[in-house]
């Protein structure tokens, strides 16, 4: 039985899944959660051929902090030729993440199976 991890902060849970590091954003991602955020992201996303998931489902409110989070993130993973997936089902993101073009970059999967599933290649390539 998998024991779920403590979060390593209040908006943040970060646990190892079938190679991948999965960044569990949590609550509310606005500026000061971003401020949390950020150390552990810059970790998980700094080192070459990082393999990184990024799921929102546990978040209930989502701003521009967070999507330059998910910016800085795909910038990061796509310099080390790393891989990086979304994983997102909550209507008003989605909104958000299609109407900024961020949808387009980086394309969300409505589940962590369906995102850890994804062909072996750089996602988010323009």
């Amino acid at each position: 039985m998998q024991q779920e991890p403590a979060p390593l902060t209040r908006h943040l849970r970060v646990r190892g899944e079938r190679g991948y590091t999965v960044l569990e954003f949590r609550g509310e991602i606005d500026i000061a959660a971003a401020a949390e955020i950020l150390p552990h992201l810059d970790a998980a996303t700094g080192t070459p051929g990082a393999r990184v998931v990024l799921d929102l489902r546990p978040t209930e409110f989502f701003d521009c902090s967070g999507l330059r989070l998910l910016a800085r993130a795909r910038t990061r993973v796509l310099d080390g030729d790393g891989r990086l997936h979304l994983v997102c089902t909550d209507p008003l993101t989605l909104r958000v993440l299609r109407v900024t073009g961020m949808a387009r970059l980086l394309p969300p999967r409505p589940t962590l199976d369906a995102a850890l599933e994804q062909p072996e290649t750089t996602s988010g390539n323009l």
